[in-house]
Order: C-alpha cells, then sequence, then structure tokens
C-alpha cells in the first residue's frame, strides 16, 4: 500500500509532465495508444467511479450549509464557459468539426483536477469540491441541454442519446463509487489514500489515445485548436477572477471559483464527441488538447495567485476575517 501511495503522490505531482510526456510518445508511437479510443467512455466511467470514492459525506454538507456559494460557482460554470465557447466558435468562424470541440468542453462541469489546483493556490477546497460535485451531478440534464441550445442551428444534436450517455459515463459511476464507499466504508478508508490514482491513469489513457489517433489531424489542425483552446481556458480563468471579485468573496473563494469555471471535465468532452458526434472527427481534439493544457495553466495560475497572496498581506488579513465572518 505505501509503495501504491507513493506512485498516487508521483503522478499528483507531476500529472502534467506525465500527460506531455506520454502525449509526446503517443504522437510518435500511435499504433501503441490507438486501441485505446475505443475504450474512452469506459476510461472516463472509471475515472468517475474514482471520484464517487472520494465523495464524502462532508462534501454534501459543504453544499447544504454555503447553498448561496456553491449555487454562485455552479451558474458561473455553466455561463461563462458555455457562452465563451460560442463566441469564441462565432468570432473566429472555426471549421464546425473543431467549433462542435470547443463547444462541448464549454459545457462540461468541473474537472476533479480543479480541486488539486484550488488546494495548490491555498483557495477554498471545500467549495471547489462542492462545486466539482454538484455540477458533475447536474451534468446528465444540464451539458445536453446546453449542446442542443448553443449547437443545435450549427448541427444535428440527438439530446435524448446524449442525456443517455452523459448518465452512463459520469453520473452511474459516481453513484456507484458513493454507494461503495458507504457500504464498504471501512475498505474504502483503507485504499482513499490511492484511489485519485485510478483516476489519473484512466484519463491520462484517454488523452493518449486521442492524441495518437488524431496525429495526421493535429499535425494539419494542432495550431489552431491549440490557440482556441488556451484562448476559452484564459478567458474561463479571468472571468471567473472578475465574477469572484464582483461578487465581493473573499481570496480563497475567488481562486476556488476562477480554477473551477476554468478547469473543464475536457475527458467528458472527448467521451461525448466520440459516441455522439463520429462523423466529426476533430470534435475530439479540443478536450483532448484542453485536458492537457488546462493542467499548466491551472499550475501557472495557482502559483500567481499564492505570489499574490505573500506579497499583498493585506489580502491575507482581509481574507482570514471574511473566512472568520462566513
Amino acid at each position: 500500500m505505501k509503495y501504491l501511495q507513493f506512485i498516487n503522490e508521483l503522478l499528483s505531482k507531476y500529472i502534467t509532465l506525465i500527460i506531455l510526456a506520454l502525449s509526446a510518445v503517443a504522437f510518435m508511437l500511435p499504433d501503441y495508444f490507438a486501441w485505446g479510443v475505443q475504450y474512452t467512455a469506459i476510461f472516463l466511467g472509471v475515472a468517475m467511479f474514482g471520484m464517487g470514492l472520494n465523495i464524502r459525506p462532508q462534501d454534501f454538507a459543504v453544499v447544504l450549509a454555503r447553498p448561496k456559494d456553491i449555487l454562485l460557482g455552479t451558474l458561473a460554470q455553466y455561463t461563462i464557459m458555455p457562452f465563451a465557447a460560442w463566441a469564441i466558435c462565432s468570432l473566429f468562424r472555426l471549421p464546425p468539426d473543431i467549433a462542435v470541440g470547443v463547444i462541448l468542453v464549454g459545457c462540461c462541469p468541473g474537472g476533479t483536477a480543479s480541486n488539486v489546483i484550488a488546494y495548490i493556490a491555498k483557495g477554498d477546497v471545500a467549495l471547489s469540491v462542492g462545486m466539482t460535485t454538484v455540477s458533475t451531478l447536474l451534468a446528465p440534464f444540464v451539458t445536453p441541454l446546453l449542446i442542443y441550445g448553443l449547437m443545435g442551428t450549427w448541427i444535428e444534436v440527438d439530446i435524448s442519446a446524449m442525456m443517455i450517455s452523459v448518465t452512463k459515463i459520469v453520473l452511474l459511476p459516481v453513484l456507484l463509487g458513493i454507494a461503495v464507499q458507504y457500504l464498504f466504508r471501512h475498505q474504502v478508508e483503507r485504499i482513499r489514500p490511492v484511489s485519485p490514482l485510478i483516476s489519473m491513469i484512466a484519463i491520462v489513457m484517454i488523452i493518449a489515445a486521442i492524441i495518437a489517433v488524431n496525429r495526421d489531424k493535429l499535425i494539419s489542425s494542432g495550431l489552431l485548436t491549440l490557440a482556441v483552446v488556451c484562448l476559452h481556458n484564459l478567458v474561463g480563468l479571468g472571468l471567473g477572477l472578475v465574477v469572484g471579485k464582483w461578487l465581493g468573496l473573499n481570496y480563497a473563494k475567488t481562486t476556488s471559483l476562477a480554477i473551477e469555471v476554468g478547469m473543464q471535465n475536457s475527458g467528458l468532452a472527448v467521451a461525448l464527441a466520440a459516441i455522439n458526434f463520429a462523423a466529426n472527427p476533430l470534435a475530439t481534439l479540443p478536450g483532448a488538447v484542453f485536458s492537457v493544457w488546462h493542467n499548466m495553466s491551472g499550475a501557472v495560475f495557482a502559483g500567481i495567485r499564492r505570489y499574490y497572496m505573500v506579497e499583498a498581506p493585506e489580502n491575507i488579513t482581509s481574507h482570514y476575517k471574511q473566512a472568520a465572518a462566513d
């Protein structure tokens, strides 16, 4: 167990570098990873099951104790990124395949990596976990509706099929993980320190498989996709900060809100693209690129926020005063 825990900590610490390295290997040796694309939904389901194993009763207690904060964060999550994606696609007149992928990323719930980044940035981790949990549980209903509303005039969207897809690969595995944790809490508690390892391996495999299958398309459309994905992510982080400050939230809450908005469950976007938009082969690329990019940008953002907090002592004082008031 100690050996697995060491591997888990190592992966968590260097997850961005691992994703980059494996993506590079998959790009150069696609035959070794291309097989994984047919198991994208399974890998994501495994990742969501791992998330369910780590959702504790106190996480729901946070939701009940701080409904206003969670509601504001979830509302920001499901408005800023979807409409930013639509605006970017419209402004740059992106090719339909790439536009579909970008909007899919924008309409997805927050990613579990946001909780780790919030911790690094000294944000409100409980709020981050609460927002991720609620947005994930709402995803089977909200994500397909947003996709239909934003893409329905561009491309045919089967909203019922998409709801079924999100339920199968997100909601059911999460609920199963929660159920297993409840029924076998003592056994789960022993493996909890290494349970994130399951989710990390699954997400890394999804990214590597998509990179391998789309190597040729990356060569022709990679720079455009990267530029759009970077812009989308940075807009999310920036507007998340603006909204947090506009609402008068303290440092920790504002930081977590910005991170939650900017970091998406891009693995879900990849799975939805592969399952529901198979006729649009480039639609999986934005999600795969976003998975790599948002880990890097999130780490940099966390470093900047920590530096800002240290360099401005008054922020620390106001943060703790407001936290005490809350």
